[in-house]
């Protein structure tokens, strides 16, 4: 690992006289596997709007791969390697399965080019689809319409998106919600199996996923970092046991 892929430092969010987000600091390693839990309402989701351009802090730093975004958005964000996916599908519904891979591989950091270059790269651009396509499982639906897939193949579709979209660093928003134990396992599986070399922060609830994935956790009650450490140390600290893990229950 080579330095920060994601550092924030002091990062506060406002919105009007709700503070949201309340003096993070976190970094996170390239190529490391992390996971950001707390309750509903914890401001995980708008921290993961701040790393990725979308909400721009009200006061602190967001450094990416060690470039300051300095609230220039989630375009800036992404070409610094951020790739996001959300609690619900972002795919297009109406496109197969491969163009919307290639959609997402045509806008990667090395494609990027004027519109006229673009057709001399479409060789590359269907070889990186074909290999996520590939990747993710979903070989047998390519030329299905991505409405038409089941709610778990949606799911391993936005996982191609963001990884045919060249991004270092993914942001996944409980990429299990709404799962079985079954399929959940599979989708952490998949993902494993899917980023080695990148570095992945996860929003999860389902705990057994989290403490099998990640190699450290940071938990966020309300706006705050009340722990980041190994899952071992999380799971045994007394502070988070009382504030968000309890019983056992996300």
């Amino acid at each position: 690992m080579n330095g920060n892929a994601i550092a924030l430092h002091g990062v506060v969010q406002r919105f009007g006289a709700q503070t949201v987000l309340d003096g993070v600091e976190l970094s996170i390693a390239a190529g490391e596997r992390h996971a950001l839990i707390g309750p509903n309402g914890a401001g995980k989701s708008t921290l993961f709007g701040v790393i990725a351009g979308a909400v721009r802090p009200t006061r602190g730093r967001v450094v990416l791969h060690g470039v300051e975004l300095r609230g220039r958005g989630p375009v800036v964000a992404s070409r610094l390697g951020i790739g996001r996916s959300f609690q619900q599908t972002s795919a297009f519904a109406r496109l197969t399965v491969f163009d919307n891979l290639r959609c997402a591989a045509l806008h990667a950091p090395a494609e990027r080019r004027r519109w006229w270059n673009r057709l001399r790269e479409s060789a590359s651009v269907d070889l990186a689809a074909a290999r996520v396509l590939h990747d993710i499982g979903l070989d047998a639906h390519r030329d299905t319409l991505a409405g038409e897939l089941s709610y778990a193949e949606q799911r391993a579709l936005d996982l191609g998106i963001a990884l045919a979209s060249g991004a270092r660093t993914l942001l996944l928003d409980e990429p299990t919600a709404g799962m079985s134990r079954a399929q959940a396992a599979r989708m952490i599986a998949l993902i494993r199996a899917t980023t080695q070399g990148r570095t992945v922060l996860l929003i999860e609830h389902d705990m057994d996923a989290v403490f099998g994935f990640a190699e450290r956790i940071t938990v966020l009650v309300r706006g705050t970092v009340v722990a980041t450490g190994a899952p071992d140390a999380i799971r045994a600290d007394p502070v988070v046991r009382a504030a968000y893990l309890g019983e056992g229950g996300a």
